[in-house]
């Protein structure tokens, strides 16, 4: 697991206050542990420097105008009659027009390299899982392996994972922070989600979107496991339990909340 530094000695007490903060979102958007979600963070820390190149001078120079133009400094310019200055016009202007340009970029970069469809560049072709959002739970079906798990996603580390998503009730998202994008799934369409998890270890999925009474606990577990490792994990499972028939899913379909993973 990717890990913050830890403050040093003498830091300033801003610094450690936001590597404080910053220390809550371990296991999230900030530390990726695939392509996908290094991408997301590059995005991200991209936007708050851009926003912090904002936001700083403003609030420096905010201190100093008050500072200088206070009533008790005699000093001070007063121009009432004061109405162009070509140097202000061209800082007014081409801050923001650099700020739009600047983000505009990022929006290319993450349109178009981290678009969900796109394929994962690797030497191994990917994994196939089908993805099902219930109320309140979800479930995954291995179509090459034959098998399926709900709340419950093993993948094998290192491989690309391409996920085939749809909805059997309301409008949903599928999120795992630390692999890569979130994505809408919808009753009546599909969508893919291409992911891949670089190192083995657990990740947290959840629905990142409100969905009815047991939202807050329509989560799954993710594995990543090494290749060998997923191959007898899927052949484990043949034998092992039900048939997923019509009147199984329908069983399954119907509404649960905080439902344990099952395979």
């Amino acid at each position: 697991m990717l890990s913050f530094p830890r403050p040093r000695r003498g830091r300033s007490p801003l610094w450690i206050g936001l590597i404080a903060t910053l220390s809550g979102c371990a296991g999230g958007v900030l530390d990726p542990q695939g392509p996908i979600g290094a991408g997301n963070r590059t995005i991200l820390l991209n936007s708050l420097a851009v926003m912090l190149v904002i936001v700083i001078p403003t609030l420096v120079a905010l201190l100093l105008f008050a500072w200088m133009f206070r009533a008790s400094n005699r000093n001070a310019r007063y121009e009432p009659e004061f109405t162009y200055s070509g140097r202000i016009e061209l800082i007014v202007w081409s801050i923001p027009t650099l700020t739009i340009l600047f983000l505009g970029g990022l929006i290319y970069y993450g349109s178009y390299h981290l678009d969900p469809r796109r394929p994962i560049a690797s030497s191994q072709p990917p994994l196939d899982i089908q993805v099902v959002a219930l109320d309140w739970k979800w479930l995954f079906l291995y179509p090459d392996q034959g098998v399926g798990t709900v709340n419950q996603l093993v993948i094998p580390a290192g491989v690309p994972v391409r996920f085939k998503l749809t909805s059997a009730s309301v409008m949903n998202t599928f999120f795992v922070p630390q692999l890569g994008s979130m994505i809408y799934v919808m009753n009546g369409m599909q969508t893919e989600l291409n992911l891949q998890a670089d190192r083995e270890g657990d990740y947290l999925g959840l629905s990142a979107h409100f969905s009815g009474d047991g939202f807050s606990d329509m989560n799954f577990r993710v594995r990543a496991v090494p290749p060998d490792e997923f191959a007898r994990w899927a052949s484990s499972l043949h034998g092992a339990g039900g048939v997923l028939n019509a009147r199984a899913y329908g069983e399954l379909a119907r509404q649960s909340i905080n439902v344990p993973p099952a395979s």
